[in-house]
């Protein structure tokens, strides 16, 4: 069963701009519910960074799906929100690679420089603070995410350059493009290990 995209009655907050990015997506794929996890990054973006009950229901009706599968999907993905999150999103992966290079030394040099644990986020709400799964840039470990960029190869000896390099940066803020990611390291390499190659930028097409 499919959902009247044009129910004057529906509740919505997508704007035309994200309605019309939300069909561009769709039409790669050969059924509309295949745009899903796309989907649920313009979700975020138009709910204020959060993955809300109202924000599934949205994306449910515009894919023509049951709710409850646009559910099974936001909660089983780290990188969606389903509470309020800080301006600036920090992830760290804690996945098998990256624990084997110490991440947990930098998720305490993290909590120890922001004044949290993880999982919390800071009183001005600038930051959050996560560990996440995989970030599928297992070469690079330790990967932190922060918005819609990764860096690479990060020691608690750089927790200060990353913040550094972040503070200020609109870049890092939440994503605000469903299939962008940019890979970057921090300016001169990062303690430790030895830089890896020069910034990659995914492919937008």
């Amino acid at each position: 069963m499919t959902h009247d995209r044009t129910d004057p009655a529906y509740a919505r907050r997508f704007s035309p701009d994200a309605v019309r990015e939300l069909e561009e997506l769709v039409a790669r794929y050969p059924q509309r519910k295949a745009a899903m996890l796309p989907a649920l990054w313009i979700a975020q973006r138009e709910y204020g960074g959060e993955i809300t009950a109202e924000a599934m229901e949205e994306v449910a009706h515009r894919l023509g799906v049951p709710p409850v599968e646009v559910e099974g999907v936001a909660s089983f993905y780290t990188m969606y929100n389903l509470k309020k999150r800080g301006r600036k999103h920090i992830e760290v992966c804690a996945c098998l690679t990256c624990a084997v290079l110490d991440s947990a030394s930098v998720i305490h040099a993290l909590e120890q420089r922001l004044g949290i644990k993880a999982g919390e986020t800071t009183a001005d709400g600038e930051y959050s603070l996560s560990e996440a799964e995989c970030l599928n840039w297992c070469e690079a470990g330790t990967v932190v995410q922060v918005g819609h960029r990764y860096y690479g190869n990060v020691t608690a000896e750089d927790v200060d350059r990353l913040l550094d390099d972040i503070a200020g940066d609109p870049r890092n803020d939440v994503v605000t493009h469903a299939d962008t990611v940019v890979r970057v390291q921090l300016r001169g390499g990062c303690k430790g290990r030895p830089r890896p190659s020069a910034e990659v930028e995914a492919d937008r097409g």
